[in-house]
């Protein structure tokens, strides 16, 4: 298949460069703008309807992963017993 070789016709006024625009490059050669992207499993994603949904709920379950890790009064106590024996 040979491609037409006539000029297309330019409507852009002269006072338009084009020529300095960049291309930005799509999939994983894009650079990142600011924000890491994850992709969700599609059973995840069911879950979760926006962006604000699932950053709710790992800022709950870090807190949950926080507060189990604190040691508690009774926790304490009984690691003191257990030292002095």
């Amino acid at each position: 298949m040979k491609r037409d070789e006539s000029k297309m016709e330019d409507d852009l006024r002269a006072e338009y460069d084009l020529a300095s625009l960049r291309v930005r490059r799509l999939g994983s050669g894009r650079k990142n703008f600011g924000g890491a992207t994850v992709r969700l499993e599609p059973d995840v994603a069911e879950m979760f309807p926006s962006a604000d949904a699932v950053n709710e709920a790992l800022r709950f379950l870090m807190r949950v992963m926080k507060d189990s890790q604190a040691p508690t009064p009774t926790t304490q106590a009984n690691n003191s017993n257990a030292a002095g024996d």
